[in-house]
């Protein structure tokens, strides 16, 4: 069994920001689970950029109030606490946060953990 705290996660190699996000890192590729899981907060009054073309995934609001774009066909979704999303199609998206939001974020394939978006939003397809 793994039991991790956010308290345990905070301050640590498994916390990493982006210029808009903090994402704390749960689990990871190196827990052999096959997915990974990440609290991720999105800073207040941001837009910011994501494209997963290497990665599926699926993101839970848990705090706060924004909204998801998806550019392909421009629908913008609002997201508040409560709110569930699936990038099922490895859509390229804008994610807007009118207030702070916490995010529940579920990668699949499983996060190496070192993963920083590139300037096309992407995460790298890491194996260690």
């Amino acid at each position: 069994m793994i039991v991790k705290s956010l308290e345990d996660i905070i301050g640590t190699e498994d916390e990493t920001s982006g210029e808009t996000w903090t994402s704390r890192r749960f689990i990871m590729k190196k827990d052999n689970v096959g997915f990974s899981m990440n609290d991720t907060i999105i800073k207040a009054g941001t837009e910011s950029y994501f494209w997963y073309k290497n990665h599926i995934e699926a993101v839970y609001c848990i705090e706060g109030e924004g909204e998801v774009e998806t550019v392909e066909d421009g629908k913008v979704y609002p997201l508040k606490a409560g709110t569930m999303y699936l990038l099922d199609k490895n859509d390229k998206h804008y994610l807007r946060a009118k207030t702070q939001m916490r995010m529940v974020c579920v990668f699949n394939p499983a996060l190496v953990g070192t993963e920083t978006h590139d300037e096309d939003g992407v995460y790298p397809l890491l194996t260690e």
